[in-house]
């Protein structure tokens, strides 16, 4: 169902918020649908249900500026962007059909306990990286069974956190990627790409199964595509790959409060 609700002062800061979330969600790689669930729960108090549809309605535009933004600065990896968003698709449906069979506890404590999980896998893969002497990112010729094998499991298990949770799948595309080991600004490229089709098809299920909030929608998208156009464009003067740690490290520790943040509210 699609609805708008009464405006509220409060909303006056939804574009801010949003323009945080899409610049960074630009230059991370998750279209910033990670961070509007627990927002909107949290600090404005929106069902869960209702803010897992809504969060996908008001990702959708930052992955397809940020997904343009990327391909044009040659960020993207199609093979391997491929193989995720078709296992995604099948696990975006998923995803959105079970939201339906959680109350707003499970949801929240649900997603809380996936949060600390990724963040963990996250932590761990990037030990085992730093330990191995081998350890240099580049773009692979083939892509063996073992890497078809990551890239479809994280795929399906994206697409199916983007359909239950409304948070873009961010965590498990970015875990895959940087298993696959390939440069950092292909992962970001890449993951936009993923996440956009992800969605897309989980917003598709949504608005037969879920309930939209157009008022919250427009306030959050009006700053998060000033930031996602921003995003690339900054990117791009950044080396990254010297930063890879600090990134994965910034990016699970957030993960892991925010998820503890859902399972205790």
């Amino acid at each position: 169902m699609i609805f708008h609700s009464p405006f509220e002062f409060s909303y006056l800061w939804l574009p801010l918020i949003g323009f945080i979330v899409g610049l960074f969600g630009t230059m991370i790689g998750g279209g910033g649908g990670f961070f509007f669930l627990p927002v909107l729960t949290l600090l404005f108090h929106v069902p869960p249900h209702t803010a897992v549809a809504t969060s996908l309605a008001a990702t959708l535009p930052i992955c397809i500026v940020g997904t343009a933004g990327h391909y044009r600065n040659g960020n993207i990896y199609p093979k391997i962007g491929l193989i995720f968003a078709l296992a995604g698709l099948l696990g975006a449906l998923t995803g959105a059909g079970t939201n339906n069979f959680l109350t707003s506890g499970q949801l929240k404590t649900g997603f809380g306990i996936y949060s600390i999980l990724i963040a963990l896998h996250i932590g761990i893969n990037h030990r085992k990286m730093m330990k191995s002497e081998t350890n240099r990112a580049v773009v692979p010729d083939c892509f063996g069974l073992k890497k078809t094998f990551k890239a479809t499991f994280f795929g399906f298990l994206a697409g199916f956190i983007t359909g239950t949770f409304g948070t873009s799948g961010t965590a498990p595309v970015l875990a895959g990627l940087f298993s696959i080991r390939i440069p950092v600004k292909l992962v970001i490229g890449t993951s936009l790409m993923i996440i956009f089709v992800n969605t897309l098809f989980a917003l598709g299920a949504h608005f037969l199964v879920g309930e939209i909030d157009l008022t919250l929608v427009y306030f959050l998208t009006a700053g998060a595509l000033i930031g996602a156009f921003s995003g690339p464009r900054l990117l791009a003067g950044i080396h990254l790959n010297r930063m890879e740690g600090t990134i994965r490290k910034g990016y699970a520790l957030i993960m892991i409060g925010l998820g503890i943040l859902m399972i205790i509210s």
